[in-house]
């Protein structure tokens, strides 16, 4: 499996699909949480998978391998069916900075390939030697109003641009998806849905926020056109 993760990950290609669609097997993020940990505190990995005619889900990868430095592949568990991630001490962490070339004190990126199925191959990176929360979503609205709670299903209309805003800072990366409608402007903090006749009218919204430390955090609603 650690061969077939480094092999998938080396050949990624581009995805065909539209990146804000969540009607297809995809991961749509990878989360550390924390992103950053000091020695001896420790992270666990899992992420939000979308699956063609199916909901997404928040679970635990199938395979997590360290793929960089190999020297710190201890630094991984897997323990009750989560993997987890445990800062190694200072004297492990200054022999990755020496084999990475950084600097004394520097975060050491501990790259992981991570893998749901034999299909589904994404990269994370837990930041060791440092300290970082996932981002919070702040303030959310959906054509106007507040975002309701995630379990609330959203109700648009048909044939009509439904605006959607999420707070973020200037360096946040924002990504929405639905697989209800059609999504415009995916990747800015201010985007609109518009479902079109053709367009699945049943499905789910969401929002993906990434930060600068390699945080990140979701949201997902129910929504129907109607």
């Amino acid at each position: 499996m650690r061969l077939l993760i480094l092999a998938a990950l080396v050949g990624c290609g581009g995805d065909l699909d539209q990146p804000w669609d969540l009607d297809h097997d995809r991961i749509v993020a990878i989360r550390a949480n924390p992103p950053a940990i000091l020695s001896g505190e420790t992270s666990e990995i899992d992420g939000l998978v979308a699956a063609k005619g199916a909901l997404t889900m928040e679970r635990s990868p199938d395979q997590v391998i360290v793929a960089k430095p190999e020297s710190l592949a201890s630094a991984l568990t897997f323990d009750n069916g989560k993997w987890i991630v445990t800062a190694p001490d200072e004297a492990a962490l200054d022999a990755a900075r020496t084999e990475l070339g950084l600097e004394a004190g520097a975060s050491v990126p501990l790259q992981l390939g991570v893998a749901y199925g034999e299909t589904l191959f994404g990269l994370k990176s837990v930041a060791l030697g440092n300290t970082a929360p996932n981002p919070v979503l702040g303030v959310m609205r959906i054509d106007g109003s507040e975002a309701p709670a995630p379990t609330t299903e959203i109700v648009v209309g048909k044939l009509v641009d439904v605006p959607l805003l999420v707070e973020a800072n200037e360096d946040d990366d924002v990504n929405w998806l639905t697989s209800c409608g059609t999504m415009h402007d995916f990747d800015l903090p201010s985007a609109y849905l518009r479902v079109e006749v053709e367009d699945l009218t049943e499905g789910e919204l969401a929002v993906v926020l990434r930060d600068p430390t390699g945080g990140v955090t979701w949201q997902v609603w129910p929504i129907r056109a109607e």
